[in-house]
């Protein structure tokens, strides 16, 4: 006698790893990053059944930067696994730079049991309250109570990644939940968002302002990414230069006539942005961790396109406020600018090279020893490779405003928040997200040590990754401050470390880059080397290491 039919009706039980695994594949994750601990083994359990491919950076903030590069090559959400306590909490400066940048992170942890007493009672990686902690740095802390909750809970992550500005979620499972075989509900996905419009008499108005301006000029921030032809060709019908933050670096093409590039620091673009009558900004804070100071009194009219309403009174408050999705509320402007007479373009090309120059000038000197390096990078370099960033003074000081980026390439940078360590993490992540495209790490000798344990990830994943290392001496930026203070410099000088044997020492390649030549050349085959090759550019000399005596046997106490 057969068994009778299933009844199609009869809730479906899953344990709580199964429901989340289930419901990030429902949402069309394919990788996580994470590192598997006692208390997250249940989810690890069912990855492999849904297909979503693991990798295991060697710390949880390196997990974190991966996932979050991850988002912002594949436009994607990056996902990380971390177990509770200290992991999380690892995981937690990643997390702040999401939010800074806005990047659709989410970390996904085990948390105490249900009812866990609020004494505490010395479980494994007991700490007061996860969700409390985490939730004063991502967007959202969500601590489900229950299996069939935890499809809910990824469901509105992905709403919110989907329907405004992209910021990390934390979803937090009891371990109790975890591992219990529960009514697991219907699978539930975010639904598709529709693009925000602005205001029609918003952008009426808008358009009238720039209709009329005589000095326009457009910021452009990471939020208008999705609009890049759209900017440019707004620019190119306004006759206006275009600036942008950090983390909109290569919207426009930086060699466009047009193009101030990342130059929000300079005093003579500052000196324009006081002085334009209109200042269309568009997907941008104009933070003070762009400009390096507070924004200039503006004497223009403000016209600010952003999907985060709370944008519109950011520093100085729009005088004309567009809320939507900048392609959309860009493509509206246009639409709504048929008649503005076209500029003489050779005039206004001319003033945009005449201001390139007068920012280039205030820095020459001090960038003058990064110029032909970055120029070598750039010559090896397809126009679609991704470079990814630190917070050393060879980025915001040399790449950010000296290395071309056009809107087929990508530079990642960790603005706002200033995270060190970003760098070679995120390159894994990057290149894990589109392996056919170069990805090259600048960092500097300080901030490569935070997180240079991931080169036995990239060496693992024999990905092939040159990761440029301008070697200071130690944190150069604070030293410089220091000394600027009239203080002296404490701390800020590092031992030298032979970054090159050390990344051989991983399984990797190393190399000193001594002339801008060697650099271009250790590059060329670094791109086609299976594993990370780690590149030593010496901006001041470095003595040797000096090596360590090893005590005879007889020396050693007893």
């Amino acid at each position: 006698m057969s068994d009778p039919p299933a009844d199609p009706t009869a809730p479906t039980l899953a344990t709580g790893g199964e429901a989340l695994v289930r419901a990030l594949a429902a949402h069309g994750v394919t990788r996580a990053f994470g590192i598997p601990g006692t208390h997250n083994l249940e989810i690890y359990r069912h990855l492999a059944a849904y297909r979503i491919e693991h990798l295991n950076p060697r710390h949880e903030q390196g997990a974190g930067y991966a996932a979050d590069a991850y988002a912002r090559v594949s436009g994607r959400p990056g996902v990380a696994i971390t177990t509770t306590g200290p992991a999380l909490l690892n995981i937690a400066a990643a997390v702040g730079q999401a939010y800074s940048d806005s990047v659709p992170l989410l970390v996904v942890s085990p948390g105490m049991p249900l009812r866990h007493p609020r004494q505490s009672t010395g479980l494994l990686h007991e700490m007061r309250s996860q969700t409390e902690a985490l939730r004063g740095i991502a967007a959202v802390s969500h601590r489900v109570s229950s299996v069939e909750e935890i499809g809910v809970a990824v469901a509105r992550a992905f709403t919110l990644f989907r329907s405004g500005r992209p910021r990390p979620v934390h979803i937090e499972v009891p371990l109790d939940l975890l591992t219990a075989a529960e009514p697991a509900g219907p699978v539930r996905t975010a639904p598709p968002a529709s693009p925000a419009t602005a205001d029609p008499d918003a952008l009426a108005a808008a358009a009238e302002a720039l209709r009329s301006a005589a000095r326009p000029v457009i910021v452009l921030g990471g939020g208008a990414r999705g609009a890049a032809a759209e900017c440019l060709r707004l620019a190119e019908k306004l006759g206006a230069p275009v600036v942008t933050s950090a983390n909109g670096k290569g919207i426009v093409a930086e060699t466009h006539p047009l193009s101030l590039g990342v130059s929000l620091h300079s005093g003579a673009v500052r000196r324009r942005l006081a002085e334009c009558d209109v200042l269309l900004a568009v997907g941008t804070e104009l933070a003070e961790s762009d400009l390096w100071e507070p924004l200039p009194v503006l004497t223009g009219t403000l016209v600010r396109a952003d999907i985060d309403p709370a944008q519109m009174y950011a520093g100085p408050p729009a005088d004309i406020p567009l809320l939507g999705d900048a392609r959309h509320t860009v493509r509206a402007l246009l639409d709504a600018l048929p008649s503005v007479p076209a500029p003489a373009t050779d005039t206004v090309h001319r003033a945009v090279a005449a201001l390139r120059e007068e920012r280039n000038a205030e820095t020459r000197s001090e960038d003058a020893p990064l110029l032909p390096y970055l120029a070598a990078i750039r010559s090896v370099l397809p126009a679609d490779a991704v470079l990814t960033s630190d917070s050393a003074q060879c980025c915001y000081y040399g790449a950010i405003p000296h290395l071309p980026v056009a809107p087929e390439g990508r530079y990642l940078h960790p603005t706002g928040f200033g995270t060190l360590g970003y760098a070679l993490p995120a390159a894994i992540g990057a290149k894990t997200a589109d392996p056919a495209r170069p990805v090259v790490a600048l960092s500097g000798d300080g901030g490569l040590q935070f997180s240079v344990q991931e080169l036995a990830t990239a060496v693992q994943l024999r990905l092939p990754l040159p990761v440029v290392v301008f070697d200071n001496g130690g944190y150069g930026e604070i030293r410089d401050e220091m000394v600027s203070r009239g203080d002296h410099p404490t701390a800020v000088d590092l031992p030298p470390v032979d970054l090159p044997a050390l990344a051989r020492a991983y399984g990797g390649h190393g190399v000193r880059a001594d002339s801008p030549e060697a650099l271009a050349g250790a590059l060329r085959h670094a791109l086609n080397t299976p594993g990370p090759t780690l590149i030593t550019v010496p901006l001041t000399p470095t003595p040797a290491p000096v090596p360590v005596p090893v005590p005879a046997p007889e020396e050693l106490p007893r």
